[in-house]
């Protein structure tokens, strides 16, 4: 069985084929090559169930907004404040643009928006500052994924669907870890500049300026991560909430769109949805022939062993997603891994959410490392850059996002804590 689907897959990935593909001929051939009694419209009720749930809902919406703050003015103002507060410091540009990334992340939740809503300014200006091509841009592509822990998160939705955790849960929880990451990063950059690369200090009413340009773009993950750790609104709501908040703020407020945009920008969220949607539709009917070929009872006793430790599990399980991100599309290593690990999980009686924090957390590094990382070939369109001139600088970066991941294993609480604490509310 495993001969089957695993052979099946590598075949049509090696002939071109897009993902979706291997992973519904893998689950039909193993389905009806093994078991000839089970009726193959069996895939067909899987995929078709696989895009119900109506968390689901979340995802089309979230991407909407991104596209809406893209495309207006939000970045550039957060962008602004950011840099005339930490920008005169020593490391200050850097540690502005990790901050930028990571505040346009939590309004956006894509890290390929972050890349080039705020790389597309910035990088030009850490270059010009003295930094190097290779360390600005891994700097901006690494940073830009902590988009996926900090609310909203798309790669959180979708564990929270296969692998049955609170989404609302799940978003409380990414924010320890990626604030974790962005302080990591902004000491790295500390460490490794000098005072000949601060910029001159802004005034303060410059700094006062930007502010107040800047207030609205603050509100956004205060109303959103606020309206969810209160219970006012669920992530499904928030979603919705955050559509109608930038465009009321880009549309009416800025005046940084027009209604003639907005068919445009629809239709791109549409083609990125449709993407999205087929990957979790075709994911869930080989996720469910894992699970019908009892797959796991072949693959997780060599690994874990007999009585294996929560440590060990969620060792495990953080290296076969980290593998797997790094060579292909996080959805679908979610959708494919998590029934495998399942078991695994419910059996040492581990926390959901701190997995599936765990999970998105090696979803991200996945993003932005060699050879097949999202970000890095978003980089690579944007900025104009080589493939190995992108990856040069990634080493120090991915090496900060592993100790991140292990911390996080060795210390739950870092992702816990406010999940706890919004749960005992």
């Amino acid at each position: 069985m495993l001969l089957t689907l695993m052979g099946t897959m590598i075949i049509l990935l090696l002939l071109g084929f897009p993902m979706m593909v291997p992973l519904a001929a893998g689950a039909f051939l193993t389905l009806i090559l093994n078991f000839p009694n089970v009726n193959p419209s069996m895939l067909i009720q899987q995929i078709i169930g696989g895009v119900q749930p109506i968390s689901l809902t979340a995802v089309p919406m979230f991407i909407l907004a991104a596209d809406i703050m893209t495309s207006g003015e939000i970045a550039n103002r957060l962008l602004s404040f950011v840099v005339k507060i930490v920008g005169h410091k020593r490391g200050g540009l850097p540690i502005a643009t990790a901050t930028a990334c990571t505040l346009f992340g939590a309004v956006s939740g894509s890290t390929q928006a972050t890349v080039v809503a705020i790389g597309g300014p910035l990088r030009p200006m850490l270059i010009n500052a003295g930094y190097t091509p290779s360390f600005s841009t891994a700097l901006i592509i690494n940073a830009a994924i902590i988009a996926l822990l900090i609310p909203p998160s798309i790669y959180m939705i979708v564990y929270g669907v296969v692998g049955g955790a609170s989404v609302g849960e799940l978003f409380i929880a990414g924010v320890g870890p990626g604030l974790l990451i962005l302080l990591f990063f902004s000491i790295y950059c500390w460490f490794i500049s000098g005072k000949e690369h601060s910029m001159q200090r802004a005034t303060s009413q410059e700094r006062w300026q930007a502010f107040k340009e800047a207030i609205l773009g603050f509100t956004f993950p205060i109303i959103i991560f606020g309206g969810i750790y209160s219970g006012i609104f669920s992530p499904t709501e928030a979603a919705a909430v955050s559509v109608l908040y930038a465009f009321v703020l880009e549309y009416f407020i800025y005046k940084s769109i027009k209604l003639s945009d907005i068919p445009k920008l629809a239709l791109r969220t549409g083609i990125v949805t449709a993407i999205v949607f087929i990957l979790i539709a075709v994911g869930q009917a080989f996720s469910w022939t894992v699970s019908f070929a009892r797959i796991p009872n072949l693959i997780l006793p060599p690994l874990l062993g007999t009585d294996p430790s929560v440590l060990r599990v969620l060792a495990v399980l953080s290296i076969a997603y980290f593998l797997g991100c790094m060579f292909v599309d996080p959805i679908v290593v979610i959708m494919i891994l998590t029934p495998i690990f399942k078991p695994a999980i419910d059996a040492t009686g581990l926390d959901n959410v701190l997995v599936g924090t765990i999970v998105t957390l090696q979803a991200a590094i996945g993003s932005t490392t060699p050879p097949f990382g999202c970000n890095i070939f978003t980089a690579i369109a944007i900025f104009k850059q080589k493939y190995t001139d992108v990856v040069r600088g990634v080493p120090p970066f991915v090496f900060i996002l592993i100790l991140v991941s292990v911390l996080l294993v060795l210390f739950p609480q870092i992702a816990l804590f406010l999940r706890d604490m919004a749960v005992a509310r």
